[in-house]
């Protein structure tokens, strides 16, 4: 009896049915590859006046800043927001939490924020309400921000065979991100976003679909049908979490 189990234990071991394949994203494209016209004004636009259906926009302003940390304050964020200072992350906003604190050291300091539309409402008594993007009063410190440049992205329909990749360095700013891998076996698999924050996902060059860490599932389904014997080429698009080096194939789903 003891000797079946351990058996059983050896075959799943060696046989690793459960055992994830990792891969390694080596190579990063700036986001800057992905930039459209920009649009100024004085105050922020949303996307409705912008004349964009879906997608992302960059939204970006100079500031300054008197003290090591400030409130920045949004009166509406939809559908999410990654705020950087200076190329680095400070955090997230949606509709439901519009309120962050920017560290930094007191002076002048280039704001962005990267904000997707997620979707519009198609029926319901919020219709008629249905604005995306950022607009409305932003302040920092209890002061309006003015003067915005909105550049919108080609993200999801983009070319990834123009994208100039380049080996990664330290940097935090949003961008795609590129790893090979080899795969000879069987069946569907589940690529695992733990630990990754939001964008889109290509296989082959063939887009799989979008995630995000505030989602309940946690993984993209790739079909046998799309991973080729031997060499495969992942793309992934993040906002937010971009020191992320590696991710990882499950042969099961990924909850939290």
């Amino acid at each position: 009896m003891v000797r079946t189990m351990i058996l059983s234990v050896m075959t799943v071991f060696l046989g690793q049915p459960l055992m994830a394949q990792e891969i390694r994203l080596e190579e990063k494209a700036s986001v800057n590859q992905v930039y459209n016209k920009a649009v100024e004004a004085e105050n922020a636009l949303s996307l409705n006046d912008l004349d964009i259906e879906s997608g992302y926009v960059l939204y970006q302003t100079e500031i300054n800043t008197d003290a090591e940390s400030e409130e920045l304050e949004l009166e509406n964020v939809r559908d999410y927001a990654v705020v950087y200072v200076d190329g680095k992350v400070q955090g997230s906003l949606t509709d439901k939490s519009k309120k962050l604190a920017i560290k930094t050291h007191p002076g002048k300091h280039l704001l962005q924020f990267y904000v997707e539309n997620i979707g519009r409402i198609t029926y319901g008594p919020e219709i008629t309400d249905n604005s995306k993007g950022i607009f409305g009063t932003i302040t920092l410190d209890g002061n309006d921000l003015q003067d915005w440049k909105m550049i919108p992205l080609t993200v999801r329909n983009y070319p990834l065979k123009d994208l100039v990749f380049e080996q990664r360095s330290v940097n935090d700013s949003p961008g795609f991100y590129k790893g090979q891998f080899e795969h000879n076996l069987s069946g569907n698999k589940y690529l695992n976003m733990t630990g990754w924050g939001m964008g889109e996902v290509w296989l082959n060059q063939k887009y799989l679909g979008s995630y995000w860490e505030e989602e309940k599932q946690q993984s993209i389904l790739i079909p046998s049908t799309d991973l080729k014997p031997g060499k495969n080429e992942l793309v992934i698009f993040e906002l937010k979490n971009n020191q992320q080096k590696k991710i990882s194939l499950s042969p099961t789903p990924v909850f939290k």
